[in-house]
């Protein structure tokens, strides 16, 4: 059996699209785990911390967006009563 050029071009062009799916996936994941924890964060320090945080959609869109260090800045400005009362 002869392998020709459209077979390895064929191989070739699924190793770079797996390779592409797999970073661009890994990084979609990491960033939804971040998000949630962000808004995870953020509820923490509402509801168990007694923080009265307003839980708008610019403190969710922060969090989903910072992740974890978007929800800390929401707390530092909540507690000096700078933002997000």
């Amino acid at each position: 059996m002869v392998v020709g050029v459209p077979e390895i071009s064929v191989l070739i062009l699924a190793a770079v699209a797996a390779f592409v799916l797999y970073k661009v996936l890994k990084t979609a994941t990491s960033l939804a785990i971040n998000a949630a924890l962000g808004i995870f964060a953020l509820l923490v320090a509402k509801f168990l911390l007694g923080l009265e945080i307003a839980i708008t959609w610019v403190a969710v869109l922060v969090c989903a967006i910072g992740g974890i260090f978007g929800a800390l800045v929401i707390i530092v400005l909540n507690y000096l009563k700078i933002a997000f009362l």
